[in-house]
């Protein structure tokens, strides 16, 4: 697995409860309790955050703590296309969804002449904007940042303070401006939407594949037809939240939804998602074991995260083979 490396944020500055930024320590429990080395075989490096203002009342009711997560973006984007240059598969632990955006900000840097497409494994859109938002919690937007969208035909919100100017920061990390186009991207799992962001779907006819539909049509062929929409796309980032998975079996995250994933249907996702060679990014998010019982949910998720690494680390090794044998032939 050397060609993985773990980036851990633990950061939960655009969550809105509180214990998002232990769950990567949770997992780490987790898979000590599985008997499991995994961690100790995957170098990993930590991205800082501003942890000081969760103890400062928000400024920016629109957009909590904003300003701390303009710094995330900033740190996490430059890590994670500093990896891909170097030839790592980065693998995001990150407390918060939030991050998801810096993320993206970062595969982006490393492709920038190239269409990217992202596979968002979520019960939740996250499309929204400080103009829409409801809770103000960043951990709602992070695709909007990368798709660069305000929503300003449903104005909600009148914004704040300097809300405006740190969205833009977002909004223009890298200085690419959108990131993303709506057409690269699929949506899986998705069931918890509002006005907004059930507008911006219909708007652009984004693909999304729901439990019923994986399950319907079966995981294969559905994910088979989501990587084909994508054919176009030079590079993926895969971002999974744990509350992609049933209500039941995820007590420990901020957002928890009925009707969602069974552990056992998320590695099946995930192993024909991430075998795909174009897979340049894999982040997991939302663990929170502060709302968990005995880290049940950190111990049902690290089987999850097991998969998708060993997948991640195949398709690598397959990818080396298979340059090395094209390599030997034009020596030839």
């Amino acid at each position: 697995m050397k060609n993985l490396k773990i980036i851990e944020v633990k950061s939960e500055l655009g969550a809105g409860t509180r214990g998002a930024s232990l769950g990567i320590e949770a997992l780490k429990l987790a898979s000590l309790e599985h008997g499991d080395p995994l961690f100790g075989k995957i170098k990993s490096r930590e991205i800082r955050d501003s942890s000081r203002l969760l103890f400062r009342h928000p400024q920016r009711v629109h957009a909590k703590r904003i300003k701390g997560v303009v710094k995330v973006f900033e740190r996490l984007a430059k890590a994670v296309q500093t990896e891909i240059q170097r030839g790592h598969i980065p693998v995001i632990l990150s407390g918060d969804h939030s991050s998801a955006g810096g993320g993206i900000a970062g595969l982006k840097a490393a492709f920038p002449t190239d269409r990217i497409g992202v596979i968002w494994i979520d019960a939740h859109a996250d499309l929204h904007s400080p103009y829409t938002t409801p809770s103000g919690n960043i951990h709602g937007m992070p695709l909007a940042t990368a798709l660069a969208i305000d929503h300003l035909e449903m104005t909600q919100n009148n914004l704040d303070g300097d809300t405006i100017p740190h969205w833009e920061r977002l909004k223009n990390m890298g200085n690419i401006c959108p990131k993303l186009l709506p057409e690269d991207l699929v949506f899986i799992g998705l069931r918890d939407l509002e006005p907004a962001e059930v507008s911006y779907i219909r708007q652009h006819q984004i693909h999304k594949i729901t439990t019923a539909q994986l399950r319907r049509n079966g995981i294969k062929k559905a994910i088979a037809k989501a990587l084909l929409h994508l054919q176009h796309c030079k590079a993926l980032y895969v971002s999974f939240d744990v509350d992609s998975l049933d209500a039941r079996l995820v007590p420990g995250t901020g957002t928890p939804v009925k009707d969602g994933l069974t552990v056992d249907e998320a590695k099946k996702v995930l192993t024909q998602v991430l075998k795909d060679p174009r897979v340049r990014c894999f982040e997991l998010t939302e663990l929170n074991p502060l709302l968990d019982s005995q880290n049940q949910t950190a111990y049902r998720v690290f089987p999850i995260f097991k998969k998708g690494v060993e997948t991640l680390a195949k398709q690598k090794k397959k990818q080396k083979i298979t340059e090395s044998k094209s390599d030997q032939t034009a020596l030839k």
